[in-house]
């Protein structure tokens, strides 16, 4: 049961540090407030939401690995098939704005020049994407905890 609650607290905090960093990005990444400081944080932002959604992953598989329930019934369960599509649909789309962000990041360092407004709102756009596919993966968890789908 220690391995269960220890699993879960790690498996939660990987979550809210991914979605911590996902609201960081997208409040940092706007027209209005983008300079050279935003540029080098949106970077740095973006490393720590990949490292967390990475932890997110891991402690999740490790849930599914060694939690209470055991593999077969979490892998058998139609919703926690949601949830992984959805964490990779969130992660195809998140490598849009980190190859936005170093190559701005390259840029400003190479020339000291700001994206474009439409290159801004575009890659915002991206991530607004992302933070309300990331909304939906507590939905099915929660269903998925209570035993539904299976």
């Amino acid at each position: 049961m220690t391995l269960e609650a220890i699993l879960a607290y790690l498996h939660l905090l990987a979550i809210l540090t991914m979605v911590v960093f996902l609201a960081s990005e997208a409040a940092l990444c706007r027209v209005e407030w983008l300079n050279a400081q935003v540029v080098e944080r949106l970077a740095r932002v973006d490393m720590i939401y990949g490292i967390a959604s990475i932890a997110v992953l891991a402690t999740g598989v490790a849930r599914t690995v060694w939690g209470v329930k055991g593999a077969s019934w979490y892998w058998s369960n139609p919703l926690l098939h949601i949830k992984f599509t959805l964490f990779i649909v969130v992660g195809l789309l998140s490598i849009g704005p980190t190859m936005r962000f170093l190559r701005w990041r390259r840029q400003l360092r190479a020339t000291g020049a700001l994206p474009t407004e439409a290159e801004i709102r575009a890659t915002r756009k991206l991530v607004m994407i992302e933070a309300h596919l990331v909304a939906l993966i507590p939905l099915a968890a929660v269903f998925l905890a209570r035993g539904f789908g299976g």
